[in-house]
């Protein structure tokens, strides 16, 4: 995330790849049944991002614009990958993250737990290490 939204070049690859009558309205069904995530980092810790925290919303808040796209284009919509605090993390827990990234795209792949499955987490991280 970069100042509760995404950088200015994804914003522009939304803007010109998500035409209608491609991905979303009249016609617009090439992007429909597909999955999507998102994976993010942020520099607060996990508790900045709850309502009484210092963000004051949850980071699935936050994503809601993310979510709404994908939902206009017919996709479905999965939690995010999530990695927080990232200016404080070793270079070991950097590692780790990479891994669990790592894993998180071999499962998806080789084991399809369904969409209703994975969208009770609010991060695919958890689902992650529900299913070690």
């Amino acid at each position: 995330l970069y100042w509760y939204s995404c950088p200015a070049i994804l914003k522009q690859w939304i803007d010109v790849v998500l035409e209608a009558g491609w991905a979303y309205g009249n016609g617009g069904v090439a992007l429909k049944g597909k999955s999507i995530f998102q994976v993010v980092s942020t520099g607060g810790g996990q508790a900045t991002y709850l309502p009484d925290g210092f963000h004051h919303a949850t980071l699935t808040e936050f994503l809601l614009p993310f979510k709404r796209t994908a939902e206009l284009c017919h996709m479905d919509y999965l939690p995010p990958f999530v990695v927080h605090g990232t200016h404080r993390l070793t270079p070991g827990e950097i590692r780790s993250h990479a891994e669990d990234y790592q894993v998180l795209l071999e499962r998806l792949k080789t084991y399809n737990p369904g969409f209703e499955t994975l969208k009770k987490h609010q991060y695919l991280n958890h689902w992650l290490t529900e299913n070690e």
